[in-house]
């Protein structure tokens, strides 16, 4: 069974950089969109950003200008590059795989940022 791993959160003051990871553990056949979404502690689950297989990219109101999500294909991986962070930001963050017949989401990696 196909697993998404997640890795790279951790504490970091306000101001400061992470750049999480998440990679599959077996190439996943007609995937359409990768993405990162977000729960902070009594809020519900947030869209972060999203890029499809063609590169289209987009992002949170939230997060632009900030976060930068790429992915590398040969590694199946996708990352999300997170700067100048924010209190706000502390979440735990999710990678979600969405494939032409099945979505794949990973456990989960908790960032966060102090004031």
């Amino acid at each position: 069974q196909v697993q998404l791993v997640e890795s790279g959160g951790g504490l970091v003051q306000a101001g400061g950089s992470l750049r999480l990871s998440c990679a599959a553990s077996e190439t996943i056949f007609g995937i359409r969109t990768m993405g990162w979404y977000r729960q902070a502690p009594g809020k519900l689950r947030e869209w972060v950003a999203s890029v499809t297989t063609s590169d289209r990219i987009n992002y949170h109101d939230s997060v632009k200008g900030r976060f930068t999500i790429s992915r590398d294909n040969a590694k199946n991986t996708v990352y999300l590059q997170m700067n100048s962070l924010k209190p706000e930001d502390t979440a735990v963050y999710y990678c979600k795989w969405v494939a032409s017949e099945n979505s794949y989401w990973g456990q989960g990696t908790q960032v966060t940022v102090s004031s």
